[in-house]
């Protein structure tokens, strides 16, 4: 067991009606000039942009927009929207989305106080050294972006997909209403369940054994993502798994039961990440297509235990039989939930992705050799990963 700082002050507003008694507040505590970022128009189509604005109103606040963020953000957007940070002299950032309106929202705090382009944060250019205040309200649960400090953004020009994390950039507050996601699609449920429950597994399935206390926290978040995904996929508007997904969103990657696992490289990301590079797809979508063949091609005698542990804690499957046939159905399960159950895409080649850029993507993973995880890969490894996506 590793020693570890734990701290997460991000406060949180959770629950109905909570936005309108206590965001234009919260905004007025950190600021009188708010940039108010979000993607497409879906908050206007479910109201929920005219009570932000009221909110705002109300408290005399002066409210500039930026409305062009992406899925996959792209740092081209993120330019634009720090721009107007700075001719506004925008003091506190609001961010109305998913993870990539508050993963964009993360970056724009820091572009407020630099006037290049922002992908030199990400390239270790430039060093994240003040950052403007951020709140956000979620509209889907899935990156848990509304409680950590981590950010994802992508270049198109170089088919770049990476992530950076600045303390400096985790949100002051956060607004957590599960009846706000009673609009998302089956698609986005399915594929943010798939994301949340990718953060979990991605942890569980570590070397490092130091903490009993978490691998039951994280059998128990689990067993919550895959019950209340199927309840929300199928009844959307049943208020106790919209609540259930969305705090299990925030938890399952804020930091806390990652605290003993160290070093926890997170080799399923680091492949969807180039995908989303290369090919533009929903992120959740690509980590249900890798994860189970990662698990499969991942699974020896040494590293039995944990997909039996998996598969007896997490799936119920009978104790007593052999620990390779449980492990093997503990993935198989998996596939169910994913194909199954949510009705997710079940291989690359449906998406019209080949092996054309497979060599060039495992390049680009293994830049600096073999990458230590769950078990090490190799450039051959994770070129034979992706291929059994197909």
């Amino acid at each position: 067991m590793y020693n570890f700082i734990y701290e997460i002050p991000t406060k949180v507003y959770f629950g109905e009606n909570q936005l309108q008694s206590n965001l234009g507040s919260e905004v007025k505590k950190y600021g009188n000039r708010v940039l108010l970022v979000y993607g497409g128009g879906t908050i206007k189509k479910i109201d929920l942009y005219q009570k932000i604005i009221e909110e705002l109103q109300s408290f005399n606040i002066e409210t500039y927009e930026f409305s062009e963020i992406e899925p996959n953000p792209r740092h081209t957007s993120i330019n634009e929207a720090a721009k107007i940070c700075r001719e506004k002299d925008i003091e506190v950032i609001l961010g109305v989305g998913g993870g990539s309106v508050i993963d964009s929202c993360k970056i724009i705090s820091a572009g407020k106080y630099y006037d290049g382009d922002i992908w030199d944060f990400v390239i270790k250019k430039a060093e994240i050294k003040k950052a403007l205040p951020i709140i956000t309200v979620l509209t889907l649960a899935a990156t848990g972006s509304e409680m950590n400090t981590t950010s994802v953004i992508s270049n198109m020009e170089t088919s770049e997909k990476k992530g950076i994390k600045s303390p400096l950039t985790l949100p002051k507050v956060s607004f957590l209403d599960p009846t706000i996601t009673y609009s998302v699609s089956k698609y986005q449920t399915a594929c943010g369940s798939c994301d949340i429950l990718a953060h979990i597994l991605e942890t569980y399935f570590s070397r490092n054994k130091g903490l009993y206390m978490l691998d039951k926290v994280m059998e128990g978040e689990m067993k919550n993502v895959i019950k209340y995904s199927k309840i929300a996929y199928n009844e959307p508007e049943n208020y106790d798994a919209r609540a259930n997904l969305m705090w299990a969103s925030s938890w399952a990657i804020n930091g806390f039961t990652r605290m003993d696992r160290q070093p926890n490289i997170w080799i399923c990301h680091l492949l969807e990440h180039q995908l989303s590079a290369f090919y533009d797809i929903t992120h959740g979508l690509g980590l249900a297509i890798l994860i189970p063949r990662y698990l499969k091609y991942a699974l020896n005698e040494n590293n039995v235990d944990t997909y039996y542990n998996f598969g007896v804690n997490v799936w119920n499957i009978d104790s007593k039989l052999p620990k390779m046939e449980v492990a093997i159905k503990s993935i198989e399960y998996l596939e169910n939930l994913f194909y199954k159950d949510l009705e997710l895409t079940d291989n690359l080649s449906k998406l019209n992705i080949n092996d054309q850029h497979f060599k060039e993507m495992a390049d680009r993973i293994c830049e600096n050799g073999i990458v230590e995880g769950f078990i090490d890969i190799d450039k051959e490894d994770v070129v034979k990963i992706f291929k059994k996506c197909l």
